[in-house]
């Protein structure tokens, strides 16, 4: 919804008055290899929000969660149970909750955090949105230093991006392109299956 003028502005501005920053650049081929592995994407950044959150050095009263399950609290339940802090999901009820409760416990750990895990949680929560500012930025950031390594406009990297469809149609045998390409991402089959069909 912001211009990357407006969005780098930001950045400087939610860097100058974050306590802690924490970042996780998920590699294609580590994606590729969770979903050769049956692990769904949500999964895996349900995994890596965890390990985000066990970085930090201060201890938070509460986490805010960007779900990209419509299942919010679902995705609250996974980063809760990959983390090694105690933590209560908002919403959740019953016998799951109270038996993660008792196993954290059990550790030792008595301090619970309050995890809210919403659908589009960066319209709502301010600081879901600067989350959200800081990873576009970053993610900017790694596409343009990935344009200038290969030499080739790859776009936004996004599949709606006709110059990331066409550098991806133009680089299909390029060993040095496919590294940043995830070769299980249904938009690469899409490419490769027109291709054995001779449609471009």
């Amino acid at each position: 919804m912001l211009t990357p003028r407006k969005r780098e502005f930001l950045f400087d501005e939610i860097t100058a008055i974050a306590d802690e920053i924490r970042s996780y650049n998920i590699s294609s081929e580590e994606i590729d290899q969770a979903i050769e592995s049956n692990v769904s994407i949500n999964q895996l950044e349900a995994l890596n929000f965890a390990r985000l959150i066990d970085s930090l050095e201060t201890e938070p009263n509460k986490v805010f969660l960007d779900s990209p399950d419509v299942v919010s609290e679902r995705f609250g339940m996974r980063v809760s149970l990959f983390s090694a802090r105690n933590m209560r999901v908002k919403g959740i009820k019953g016998m799951a909750k109270e038996q993660l409760d008792k196993g954290r416990m059990a550790a030792g750990d008595s301090k619970r955090i309050s995890v809210i895990a919403e659908h589009k949680a960066d319209a709502v929560y301010p600081v879901v949105s600067s989350a959200s500012i800081i990873a576009k930025v970053i993610r900017d950031r790694e596409i343009e230093r990935i344009t200038d390594y290969l030499g080739v406009d790859i776009g936004s990297g996004y599949p709606s991006d006709s110059k990331t469809i066409d550098a991806i149609k133009d680089n299909l045998t390029n060993e040095k392109f496919a590294k940043f390409v995830r070769q299980r991402w249904k938009t690469m089959q899409i490419i490769r299956q027109a291709r054995m069909n001779d449609f471009f």
